[in-house]
């Protein structure tokens, strides 16, 4: 059989497609653009095509003869329920057998933030198509850290607007794992919806101990208003969709729908998801 993977040059799309390549499995590869990255993906023997999520033409063309697909749309962007409409159609058109959907641990229908509500929606849409679905919901990752990076290296400082908001980060390589294991056995997870998380929950004080002894140094955690975060995200040049889903996603996770953890990274791949100390460990060198 033949997989599809958008956001192929992303994250879980590249750890997802690594993980395939072991398994000899024939693997598409949808990227926005042809840069390093796509080469990369060439030179190991990936069907590589160029297009974009928002253009019918593109994603129907990728479609064709895939077995199963996996839907990642980038949360930065603007745009999400087109894109889905897009994919579920080409779909259905191409008699894709299984779709796996990247959506978020705080999609519902009542969600104040509008990419969480829409990927709410989204997922609806697929499960409309009769193509049997598996959607995931992943927590926030631990590369939020790396997006913040500069007040640690400067001022050993992690600025966030979580308060004492708990949640258990996920890497996005276990993401990946859990897709290609999913991608390449679909008849065990279809029709389930899956909410993802590391291993253990933290508040960030927690985390920012955790961060110190890795760097062995004393990193301490500014938690500003969600007001001052998001004003300072604007002013730094932010898409105004992020704005918008980082202020109401801030207050989610401080009223607590982000906390817990369970066993489903595990239960899925085998393999114990990565603890936040493993991951500021390997990524120690950009905190410096």
């Amino acid at each position: 059989m033949k997989v599809l993977v958008t956001g192929a040059t992303g994250k879980s799309g590249s750890v997802a497609i690594n993980e395939m390549i072991k398994m000899g499995v024939s693997i598409r590869a949808l990227v926005h653009s042809a840069d390093e990255r796509s080469d990369k993906l060439a030179a190991q023997g990936i069907e590589v095509m160029v297009g974009d999520l928002l253009n019918f033409d593109d994603i129907s063309a990728a479609m064709k003869d895939i077995h199963s697909a996996y839907f990642c749309f980038p949360i930065l962007t603007p745009g999400v329920l087109q894109a889905t409409a897009y994919f579920a159609q080409a779909a259905k058109d191409a008699g894709v057998k299984a779709i796996v959907n990247m959506s978020q641990v705080s999609a519902r229908r009542d969600a104040k933030s509008n990419a969480a509500q829409d990927h709410w929606v989204g997922e609806r849409i697929l499960d409309m198509t009769g193509i049997p679905t598996t959607h995931l919901r992943p927590t926030f990752f631990d590369e939020w850290f790396l997006y913040i990076r500069e007040d640690v290296q400067k001022k050993d400082t992690i600025v966030l607007p979580f308060g004492n908001g708990r949640w258990a980060p996920i890497d996005s390589a276990d993401l990946g794992r859990v897709v290609a294991r999913i991608l390449t056995n679909p008849k065990e997870y279809e029709g389930k919806t899956f909410k993802l998380y590391g291993p253990e929950e933290y508040n960030v004080p927690e985390m920012s101990e955790i961060l110190s002894e890795v760097l062995s140094r004393k990193i301490k955690y500014d938690p500003v208003s969600i007001e001052h975060f998001t004003e300072s995200d604007a002013e730094k040049g932010a898409h105004s969709h992020f704005i918008q889903h980082v202020t109401h996603v801030a207050q989610d996770c401080i009223d607590g729908l982000f906390a817990g953890t369970n066993d489903s990274v595990e239960t899925i791949t085998g393999r114990k998801p990565t603890t936040l100390a493993e991951f500021f460990a390997k990524n120690k060198a950009l905190f410096q």
